[in-house]
């Protein structure tokens, strides 16, 4: 049951049987957000029932796969990002109720909080009284009954983190850019002087609205792409893109901080204290290594040679789109190409995006 989506600008209720027709919102960098319609409409004749979303990321592509009422199975090797796949792609049917919310926002006396983002992260992303909120919030999120709905309210948390930094990044101390009291060519002041709590209630209320159940049993897992196990009729692939010069994305750098919030209890295990902005110890990872990342396209392929691979990556990456045809064909694959001109997020070139699909 839909229920009217109109509110005052002040209004917290969440209207829990209200649905969204529309993806989630994200602000994450190489988000396939606006680019969902077009990979449904050249993957919609494809004969296929089930989908593995093997580098969820955001959620976006499995999502519009779950509106489509196809069977899905997301995975990220984030836990940040596998909180957001367990929010909008395996459940089904919870949303965070008003109760929830009201506990969110407000210190619980029976708690002992811990001030680790406050002592750790001071003068770095957020101000004092915005990193007391957040150690606050995430160790009440720990208190909500049930995994789906604490994924929901990381889900939102998230997002209210992201919009409150410039460049929705973390990948550099830089909380003067927030603060100084000068003109500005980019970002939005006004978004990053809201209260954290505004943003985290729209968040919630916009996530509580995207919860849907396709009648299908779909999963969230949390595993490096070469670990997940099973069948399945159709892969999408979207790995971390490595550029023609070997620069990478890595995603674990850019977005450490929400990484950090959902493992807040053992968050001081992965920090490099050798950088000013606290960023993660990083990860051996070949998806991010130009050495290696044509071995893990290679491996990838052949792991799931047996499903419909549709591969998403830009022209001007390592391995190029013509190694990718290759190493298809070499499998026996019939392999169509598709290109869309894009901008992305914090780019001020266009792309070419290209879809590589092999049946």
């Amino acid at each position: 049951m839909k229920a009217a989506k109109g509110r005052t600008e002040n209004q917290l209720a969440l209207i829990e049987e209200w649905v969204s027709e529309s993806i989630p919102s994200t602000r994450y960098q190489g988000s396939k957000a606006k680019l969902v319609n077009w990979i449904w409409e050249c993957t919609k004749n494809l004969e296929f029932d089930n989908v593995l979303d093997i580098f969820g990321g955001t959620g976006v592509v499995g999502y519009m796969y779950k509106r489509k009422g196809k069977t899905v199975l997301y995975n990220d090797y984030l836990r940040s990002n596998y909180l957001i796949g367990l929010s909008l792609i395996e459940n089904n049917t919870i949303r965070l109720t008003n109760g929830d919310l009201e506990r969110l926002l407000r210190r619980q006396p029976e708690q002992r909080y811990k001030d680790f983002i406050s002592k750790t992260f001071k003068d770095i992303y957020y101000t004092d009284e915005e990193n007391q909120w957040l150690d606050m919030v995430v160790q009440n999120i720990s208190q909500l009954d049930g995994p789906y709905k604490r994924a929901l309210a990381f889900n939102a948390l998230f997002q209210a983190c992201l919009v409150k930094r410039p460049f929705n990044l973390f990948h550099r101390k830089n909380l003067y850019i927030r603060l100084a009291d000068v003109s500005r060519t980019f970002g939005n002041k006004v978004t990053w002087d809201k209260p954290f709590a505004d943003h985290f209630c729209n968040f919630v209320y916009e996530v509580n609205g995207l919860v849907y159940d396709n009648g299908r049993d779909n999963k969230a897992l949390n595993l490096e792409g070469f670990d997940v196990q099973g069948d399945f009729d159709l892969v999408y692939v979207d790995p971390p893109y490595t550029s023609r010069t070997g620069v990478t994305v890595d995603y674990l750098q850019f977005y450490h901080f929400l990484e950090g919030l959902a493992l807040y209890d053992t968050w001081d295990q992965y920090i490099d204290y050798k950088f000013k902005h606290r960023c993660f110890k990083r990860r051996d990872n070949p998806w991010n290594d130009p050495r290696r990342i044509r071995h893990a396209f290679r491996r990838l392929f052949e792991r799931f040679r047996h499903s419909a691979l549709v591969v998403s990556y830009r022209e001007d990456g390592i391995p190029s789109i013509v190694e990718i045809v290759e190493y298809l064909e070499a499998l026996g694959k019939k392999v169509t190409v598709e290109t869309l001109s894009y901008k992305y997020v914090l780019s001020n070139n266009r792309s070419t995006e290209v879809l590589v699909i092999a049946v």
